[in-house]
This record gives structure tokens, C-alpha cells and sequence, in this order.
């Protein structure tokens, strides 16, 4: 099944979403909405952008999981790529860390994108991205995007793949260790990977403001205890997503708001022609210092109840 341009497709809740629809076709002097018509629901049969063709899936088995469709793509240079998909698998005991991934969409935006990378004891690191997904010919924009115009899909993916599409357009990427014990980084992926699952057979539309990279990650955290990241305006702008998490105490620093932020930041280290292993080590030369210069021990990330999260200045 395939769909025009966003001003032509059928909006799945009309509600709530022609309120926006109306208030954005006053603001910009549209003098007509008769492409808005009847629901569509979510499909997984569209012609898709060869990047976002193909969904991951992940088997659960005696404490281990193997993940198919990681995709570990070479980004040379603008939108042009090497292609190419991996299957692993994974000891989730193994799983040691978590770290809060922000990509800011242009200096000083209040919009970003937001993603997970998750740390394992003999060096890998798997990303997980949650992405609209497009089709052929069109591209990513906030306004269609709340409208219910793009699917939603999670991509697995290695660290150098995700942080090098980002960093090779000249977009700033900001890598957080997160206050997080390796049972709570597990229990994460899993819910996560339990979602990717879900996605594969049960589409669902993306949403700017309700289902998006950081809603998203808000919910998996906040399943595991519920309310540990309130309402706040800071995740419907998550250019300010960091500074959300830092002041809830999930960022593993010491420092100063300002200074981790700069810390974090890993472009000048982003190097393509490493393995992927070495990737991330060379991303984290800095970042996990950060971490290691706190003089006391850092309390736990406090997912689970009865937990206390920590408090920030």
C-alpha cells in the first residue's frame, strides 16, 4: 500500500490532531484543509526508504538474546551510504551500562533527537534509535509528522552507524553515561527489545508530541517505575532533554551542567575508519571520565521502586 505526500493522506484521530491541523493552516495563511479526509490506520506494507525497508527482531533464550536486522551501515558522504545488516547475540547479563544519546537539530534548537546506547562487558555497544519511518521521496518534518503522516520504527544499530550518519552532516552529538546499575540497564533493553518486537507486527503511527524518540525512551524508563521522569516540557522540546536528565540526577557526573555538556560531546572523536569495538571505546575517552572524577561513589539511577532518585542543584 503506498500514500502521497503528507497534505494528501488521511489522518488516522481526527480530534485532537485537526485542532493542530487548523491552528497551523491559520498560522501560515493555508485557506484550505480538503485534503484531510477519512482515518488511515498504520501499515507495514509501503514502499519504504531502502534505510528503514527492513524491521529488527529479537529472540529471548536461557538469559540471552539474538537480535536480527542491526543495521551497521558506512556513511561516506551526505546521504549516501554502504549497506549492510547484522545478526548477534547477546548476553543479557552482560549488559553493564546505559547511556543517554542527544543530537541537537541545529545550534541552540529546542529539537533534537534522542537515542539509547547500551554497554556490554566485552566492549560492544548497541544503539537503539526510535525513528519515524519514511517512505520514497519524503523527508522528516515536524509539522506532518504530528499528523500521524509517518510510521514509527525503532532501528538497532551499532554505535558507529548511528553516531556517524549524525556527525558526518555536521550535527552535534552529546553522549551521557546514565546513573544506572547494570540490572537496571538490563531490565531496560529488554524492555525496549520487547517493543521492537511489537513494532514488527503491530505498526503504529509517529507522533511529534506523544510517540517519538523521546517519549519513547520517558516510557521504557518510567514503566520500570512509574512517574521517575514527570511531565515536563523539556520532552516535548528535547533540545533541552539533557539539561531534563542532568537535573533529575540520571547524567553519572560531578561536574557542572555546562561542563558535561562540553564533555559529552564526541564529533572530534567520532573516527569512521575504526571497528566498531574501538568506535566506542575512542567516543567514551572522555565522556566516562566524566563519571570517574566524582570523589563519592554515585548513588543508583533508582528505576525500580522504592529507589530515591537523587537530587540536583
Amino acid at each position: 500500500m503506498s500514500r502521497s505526500i503528507w497534505t494528501t493522506r488521511r489522518l488516522r484521530a481526527p480530534g485532537s490532531q485537526l485542532v493542530l491541523v487548523f491552528a497551523v493552516a491559520l498560522s501560515t495563511g493555508c485557506s484550505s484543509l480538503q485534503h484531510v479526509t477519512a482515518p488511515l490506520l498504520p501499515s507495514l506494507d509501503r514502499d519504504w526508504q531502502r534505510s528503514m525497508a527492513r524491521l529488527p527482531t529479537a529472540e529471548f533464550q536461557d538469559g540471552r538474546v539474538q537480535i536480527h536486522g542491526i543495521r551497521d551501515f558506512v556513511h561516506t558522504n551526505g546521504d549516501d551510504y554502504i549497506e549492510n545488516y547484522l545478526d548477534a547475540t547477546y548476553n543479557l547479563d552482560d549488559v553493564v551500562g546505559v547511556d543517554f544519546v542527544m543530537a541537537p537539530f541545529a545550534k541552540e534548537s529546542s529539537f533534537a533527537h534522542t537515542m539509547l546506547s547500551f554497554r556490554f562487558r566485552d566492549g560492544r555497544v548497541l544503539s537503539v534509535s526510535v525513528e519515524a519511518r519514511l517512505e520514497k521521496g519524503e523527508h522528516y518534518h515536524p509539522l506532518p509528522a504530528s499528523v500521524h503522516q509517518f510510521e514509527l520504527m525503532y532501528v538497532v544499530a551499532t554505535e558507529r552507524d548511528v553516531i556517524m550518519r549524525r556527525t558526518k552532516s555536521g550535527v552535534d552529538v552529546h553522549i551521557y553515561p546514565m546513573r544506572v546499575s547494570s540490572q537496571e540497564a538490563k531490565s531496560l533493553l529488554v524492555a525496549v527489545l520487547h517493543r521492537v518486537n511489537k513494532l514488527a507486527s503491530e505498526p503504529e503511527f509517529y507522533d511529534t508530541l506523544t510517540n517519538n524518540c523521546t517519549t519513547n525512551i520517558v516510557r521504557h524508563v518510567n514503566s520500570l517505575s512509574p512517574a521517575r521522569i514527570p511531565l515536563n516540557w523539556r520532552v516535548l522540546f528535547p533540545g533541552y532533554s539533557d539539561r531534563l536528565a542532568y537535573d533529575l540526577g540520571l547524567i553519572d557526573t560531578n561536574l557542572p551542567f555546562a561542563a558535561a555538556r562540553r564533555a559529552a560531546r564526541v564529533n572530534d572523536r567520532a573516527q569512521p575508519h575504526l571497528s566498531t569495538l574501538a568506535f566506542s571505546a575512542a567516543l567514551r575517552s572522555t565522556t566516562i571520565a566524566v563519571a570517574k572524577n566524582r570523589e563519592e561513589p554515585a548513588p543508583r539511577l533508582g528505576i525500580f521502586p522504592g529507589d530515591r532518585p537523587s537530587s540536583r542543584r
